[in-house]
Parts: C-alpha cells; sequence; structure tokens
C-alpha cells in the first residue's frame, strides 16, 4: 500500500484543491489526513470537500477537530493551547458547520496503524502516539523522545501538529511528520505533505497563494493577518521549530 499523508489542512480550502490534485497524479492506494482538517478560514466547505472524497480516506482526529465538535456541542474544552483570538476562530468556525459535518468530525480515529509498502506497520496520529496535544520536533532530546515512543510497536510513526516537515529517526522507530497543507512553517510558502511507501517522500504542491490569501481576508475569519502570515507568506521552519519546541519545554515543565 501507497499512501499520501496530509496534515493540518487548517480550513485552507485553495491549498487542500492543490494538494488532492497532486494525490491523483501519485497513485497511491489511499489518503490520510492526521487531524486539525477544518479550523481555518473555510470550514465548512472544506469539511464537505472531505466528505465528498473519491479516493479512499482515513482520518485522524486532531485536537482542533475535538474542539471544534465540542464548541458545536456547547462542551467546555478542560484544557485548550490556543490563545484568546484562536478560541474566537475555534466558535467562529463550529458556528459554520452543519450537524452532519459536526458528526462526520467526530468519527475521526485517535490514531491507526497501516501496512505500508517498504515501511511496514505505520502508526498515524496527530502529535503523539499518546496525546493530540503533545509537542515533538526535531529540537525534541531524545530523552524526551524515546519514552514517547516507548512500547510503539510499529516501526514508522507519522505525525503532524507542528506544521513543519521532518524525518526523524528515534531508536529503532522512524518519525514522520508531512508539514502542513494549510498553514505551514516552511522555507517557501506552499502547501506541504508526503508519499509513504516504499520510502518517504516529502511533498510540495503550488497554488495562487496571493489569491488564496485574499479569499481569506474577505472570509470574516478572526484570526488578524492569517492570510499574509500563513498563506502569503509563511512562518520559517527553523524558526517554528524553536517555537514549538520551547511551547513543548514550558508544556512539559507544568506536567
Amino acid at each position: 500500500m501507497r499512501v499520501a499523508a496530509l496534515s493540518d489542512v487548517h480550513g485552507n480550502l485553495a491549498a487542500l484543491d492543490a494538494v488532492l490534485a497532486d494525490v491523483i497524479e501519485a497513485e497511491v492506494d489511499t489518503v490520510v489526513f492526521t487531524g486539525d482538517v477544518a479550523l481555518g478560514p473555510f470550514p465548512d466547505p472544506t469539511l464537505e470537500r472531505l466528505m465528498e472524497l473519491s479516493l479512499p480516506a482515513r482520518f485522524v482526529r486532531g485536537n482542533c477537530d475535538r474542539e471544534l465538535v465540542a464548541a458545536f456541542d456547547a462542551t467546555p474544552v478542560e484544557e485548550s493551547l490556543h490563545d484568546a483570538s484562536w478560541d474566537a476562530a475555534v466558535a467562529w468556525a463550529a458556528g459554520r458547520m452543519s450537524a452532519e459535518q459536526r458528526n462526520f468530525l467526530a468519527r475521526f480515529e485517535p490514531s491507526f496503524t497501516l501496512t505500508v509498502d517498504g515501511l511496514g506497520p505505520t502508526l498515524f496520529c496527530h502529535a503523539t502516539p499518546r496525546s493530540d496535544e503533545e509537542i515533538v520536533t526535531p529540537l525534541t532530546p531524545p530523552a524526551v523522545l524515546e519514552p514517547i515512543l516507548d512500547g510503539v510497536p510499529e516501526a514508522t510513526v507519522v505525525v503532524g501538529h507542528t506544521h513543519t516537515q521532518f524525518d526523524l529517526a528515534v531508536g529503532r522507530t522512524r518519525l514522520v511528520n508531512p508539514g502542513s497543507v494549510g498553514m505551514p512553517n516552511a522555507d517557501a510558502p506552499g502547501a506541504y505533505w508526503a508519499v509513504l511507501g516504499p520510502d518517504v517522500m516529502m511533498r510540495r504542491s503550488e497554488y495562487d497563494v496571493a489569491a488564496a490569501a485574499e479569499a481569506i481576508d474577505a472570509s470574516g475569519f478572526p484570526i488578524p493577518r492569517f492570510g499574509e502570515e500563513h498563506v502569503l507568506t509563511v512562518p520559517g521552519a527553523a524558526e517554528a521549530q524553536a517555537r514549538f519546541e520551547q511551547m513543548g519545554v514550558e508544556r512539559r515543565s507544568r506536567s
């Protein structure tokens, strides 16, 4: 089996459409989304596109997917990684979802395993095998990473969450992040993903980021400068990894 791994679409419909066109050309057997598909400027049409996919697809639940369902249901969330502006975005996006779209999100799986050509049994999750919010990056020390993966039998683990492509060896485990389709941290704008099987091939799809940013500005999405700062231009990979790693250090110090 060959798999297209897509993560963190974040309601960026133009980026999703660009990647899906390239996925068809890649001739994979299935598409796996590793979470956070809808929280962004176009939540309802993004969900509609995913619900109508003709390609075989599996969906991992990300922390933002979980929070959108909770917001739709008016259920308090115990803890959120977001600041006040992102909490407002959760409410805004949930208010645009239909009950059918909410139920689609609610069916996403915490994790699952597929056997991938050349890689063997491969675990797909959002942040780590034990959490949809835990932060790992290439800067995370082995002493932190190894306990996270301890007891995981799969040789390859595919995650998302930090929006940056990486491919790491952690002991006997290969830890892969395909990057973000809709809100990447990278050295150039675009939509980032990966093809798995027989090896890991990192991919980047181009699309009209100027037009997408303009549409985002007109969408009413309540995150200021989202189109300019996350689509038209993007945070650099090294800068983002350092920022996420600091968040991870702070989070671990509180636990």
